[in-house]
């Protein structure tokens, strides 16, 4: 087998099974509330617990993995998920569900690795398509949502976790036995010397673009399960198979994403993904008791977080491409935050006023606010080489 060719869809694939790890407790958080009596903001906070580790960790792994290489790291995350699966399969208690669940939250570093490990093999001028594709491995929160509620209403909520363990291991062989080992580079830099990117502000820049674009992905993927259950009263297995339709959606987007960047720039997508998501959220947080016009607006959301997000990708190695595991580990790190604040926000606004309106407003807002300062930072200078003003 040609290895080089093999990279791009094992990787992603891997990263596809992980995913569908870090977002295991979304699809049965309705089923945990009502067996330990928990609120809509303890609920919330079971599920982004995952998210909070799964973020941070985003930041030493992608700096990891360019020094020790994507194969071996990815192949140790892999085997460390068999670990707090397995325990979450044994959880009898809320306590030991969140212990569990922050230890999953691992499963979100996959992300960090694999794009560092395919940006490093890719070609320059490939790399926002190629990004783009690996990053489909977001549709492993679709797969949790798909098969998860189903697995947990035939053979236990245990199983759950339990059967996740089998395509984890199958990945853990192919990843190290079919994957590359990445070209070493040529000099070994500290810690320190690779957090030097802290002090560019397209560092920040485009942590925060993805803090909302990749943010309101992992949000609504793994919150909008129990959304739907709460107001329309739909069953577990229902509100999943429709929280999958989001995933799916903004997954496929994100390939054509990273496209557009390629071929008209990052920085002209993103204006237009700005816009929709604003409209979206203000959508959803005027009419969100009739169900066609949450859909149509949750739709709408879906594809412009997708192609955000392949756009947001499309300029990392563009702007940094000394340092892209850096880069990328950060603004997947607050990629990730994105998703964790989200959740429990929601939960806490339900809790005491009694709707979700205020958290989609504080949506809008935010995505406002990117759509502008895309305008200021990049507006004027689209089309010329990014890397000419990363500094």
């Amino acid at each position: 087998m040609n290895k080089q060719k093999a990279l791009l869809p094992i990787t992603t694939l891997a990263m596809t099974f992980s995913f569908a790890v870090w977002a295991v407790f979304s699809p049965l958080a309705s089923t945990f509330q009502e067996m330990y009596g928990l609120t809509s903001t303890q609920k919330s906070i079971l599920v982004a617990i995952p998210v909070l580790l799964g973020s941070i960790m985003r930041l030493p792994l992608g700096i990891w993995t360019d020094r020790i290489g994507g194969r071996r790291l990815f192949s140790l995350l892999l085997l460390f998920l068999i670990v707090p699966l397995i325990g979450a399969g044994f959880a009898d208690s809320y306590a030991m569900l969140m212990f569990w669940a922050f230890f999953i939250g691992m499963a979100g570093t996959s992300f960090a690795i694999s794009v560092t490990f395919v940006s490093r093999l890719t070609p320059p001028e490939k790399q926002g398509t190629a990004l783009g594709i690996n990053a489909m491995g977001n549709f492993g929160t679709a797969v949790a949502s798909f098969s998860i509620p189903s697995i947990a209403a035939t053979f236990g909520v245990s199983w759950a976790f339990w059967g996740m363990i089998i395509p984890i291991v199958i990945m853990l062989i192919l990843v190290w036995f079919f994957t590359p080992d990445m070209p070493k580079p040529k000099q070994q830099k500290t810690m320190r010397e690779s957090l030097s990117v802290l002090k560019y502000k397209h560092t920040w820049t485009l942590s925060l673009f993805y803090f909302v674009t990749f943010g309101a992905f992992v949000a609504f993927g793994i919150y909008l399960p129990s959304l739907l259950v709460d107001l329309y009263g739909l069953t577990p297995v229902d509100a999943g198979m429709r929280a999958a339709g989001f995933t799916v959606l903004a997954t496929l987007a994100r390939p054509v994403g990273g496209n557009l960047g390629d071929k008209i720039g990052a920085e002209r997508v993103l204006t237009f993904v700005y816009a929709g998501m604003t409209i979206g959220a203000l959508v959803i947080a005027f009419w969100m008791e009739n169900i066609w016009v949450m859909t149509a607006a949750c739709l709408l959301l879906a594809v412009m977080s997708g192609l955000g997000n392949g756009a947001v990708f499309k300029l990392v190695p563009q702007l940094f491409p000394a340092e892209t595991g850096a880069v990328t580990g950060l603004v997947g790190a607050w990629g990730g935050l994105g998703g964790f604040f989200p959740p429990i926000l929601m939960g806490i606004i339900k809790d005491v006023t009694g709707s979700y309106v205020l958290g989609f407003m504080l949506l809008s807002l935010f995505t406002l606010i990117c759509f502008l300062l895309n305008r200021i930072v990049f507006g004027k200078k689209a089309g010329e080489p990014a890397n000419r003003y990363a500094s």
